[in-house]
């Protein structure tokens, strides 16, 4: 497939924020390559992405069913924010001093999707609390112990991500995470055995937040982090996060409480999501 955007296009950005988060046995980043395994409907196999020599894409697909193609080019757009428009993003946010420096320095910079809901969800569930390198120890071992096992030719993609069906019944506490966790973990599994569009997106941010923090174990940072990168809310915001508090008080240059970054990010209204993604960005180039 040749995936065409607007552009500017961050790729390094997205490289290396997937590369932070890469998952052993699912993923890998070779050289700027991204490489994962896939399932849609059951069947499994694997992606290859690369940047194009134009504004595009490459996507190198190995898959059973051929007519699973749409679908798996509908995620990928998702996935890498391929339907974004980088010019509007950057002259709303521009409008805010800070936010100007920060696009002026990434004018291309996309909020990373992901390829499958449940998959996000239970990841973000694992990273409460806890640091991202810690959370994708844990995730790994989960692909370990409880993902299907796929032969690949590339080295380091040996399974998929578990269904929900296993992670449903799984004592999850047994990777070393507390029992509630392990709980919430299945029941988050179990939410979409009941109802598959549960982390699809709604008629509105609210609904869709609302819908998420109903679940045990849910709260608003999990809910709003699901809302922005599979939800695919631009507006999404956790105002909670560390990270995203951490770097707005290094650009300030002053201690920044959750409740005043909430209200700094009125003035990022409808893109607080973009902003975010420049926030975190900004902390791993050490703005």
């Amino acid at each position: 497939m040749r995936l065409v955007y607007q552009p500017p296009y961050d790729w390094a950005a997205m490289v290396d924020f997937l590369t932070m988060r890469a998952l052993t046995g699912l993923e890998t980043l070779v050289d700027g390559v991204y490489r994962r395994s896939i399932s849609v409907n059951g069947q499994l196999g694997w992606i290859c992405v690369a940047p194009g020599s134009g504004d595009w894409l490459e996507v190198e697909v190995a898959f059973p069913d051929a007519q699973a193609l749409p679908e798996i080019e509908r995620r990928l757009r998702a996935m890498f924010d391929l339907d974004a428009q980088p010019e509007l993003i950057g002259a709303q946010l521009a409008a805010d001093p800070l936010m100007a420096a920060l696009v002026a320095a990434r004018p291309g910079l996309r909020v990373p999707g992901t390829w499958d809901g449940l998959e996000l969800a239970i990841r973000a569930v694992l990273g409460q609390q806890i640091t991202v390198v810690a959370a994708i120890r844990l995730a790994g071992k989960l692909v370990a112990h409880y993902g299907q096992p796929l032969q690949t030719p590339h080295p380091g993609i040996t399974h998929a991500f578990p269904t929900a069906q296993v992670l449903a019944a799984a004592d999850l506490a047994s990777l070393g995470m507390p029992k509630a966790r392990g709980r919430t973990l299945s029941g988050v599994a179990q939410a979409w055995l009941d109802d598959p569009q549960v982390f699809e997106p709604k008629a509105t941010l609210k609904e869709g937040v609302a819908r998420l923090v109903a679940l045990p174990g849910i709260g608003d940072w999990t809910a709003q982090y699901i809302a922005m990168r599979q939800m695919r809310e631009p507006d999404a915001f956790a105002s909670g996060d560390i990270g995203l508090i951490n770097a707005l008080a290094a650009l300030e240059g002053r201690p920044v409480s959750a409740r005043q970054l909430l209200a700094r990010a009125e003035a990022w209204r409808p893109l607080r999501a973009y902003a975010a993604q420049h926030l975190w960005t900004s902390l791993n180039r050490g703005d």
